[in-house]
């Protein structure tokens, strides 16, 4: 019988829409008052393009963030992204290294913040994860599969200090 045998489901996520607001709150503030005042401007017509263009790209951004997924199986965790042509990247648990909470000024007002991982995977070695509730425990969670995949596969960290 394996001893290592996973009780651990699969969770997928993805961030939370107010992350988008905190990230572009700048430039749909520089927007909505482009839009407001465009026509007082010795060139509106310009302004008025500009304009378009920046809301064109907040929209594609607004898609990109609420078509990010993060799957965190037993021995992976899985980050797809795209609007129009999607990617999938893959990280093994058992190369995850380290862990990084960040929570800025707007994202502690909302109640998110922004879990880093970094591993020793080449195409992926930093992996930040935005829009995650302050109260849920992902750092927890993965520690404990990562913990779970280097004991299964026999890695040991040594380090010389």
């Amino acid at each position: 019988m394996n001893q290592y045998n996973s009780s651990f489901g699969t969770i997928v996520f993805s961030p939370h829409w107010l992350q988008w607001m905190i990230d572009k709150a700048p430039w749909i503030v520089i927007n909505i008052l482009g839009y407001w005042g465009y026509d007082l401007t010795p060139l509106p017509g310009l302004i008025l393009v500009l304009m378009i263009a920046m809301s064109l790209h907040l929209i594609y951004m607004f898609l990109y963030l609420k078509m990010m997924r993060f799957t965190i199986t037993d021995e992976m965790i899985i980050y797809e992204h795209g609007v129009l042509w999607k990617q999938l990247e893959y990280i093994e648990l058992y190369r995850v290294i380290d862990f990084k909470e960040h929570i800025s000024l707007f994202q502690n007002l909302t109640g998110l913040k922004t879990v880093t991982i970094y591993s020793g995977d080449r195409s992926t070695p930093i992996l930040p994860i935005p829009g995650i509730a302050l109260g849920y425990p992902l750092v927890r969670t993965i520690r404990q599969r990562v913990e779970y995949n280097k004991r299964r596969k026999g890695i040991y960290e040594i380090t010389n200090r």
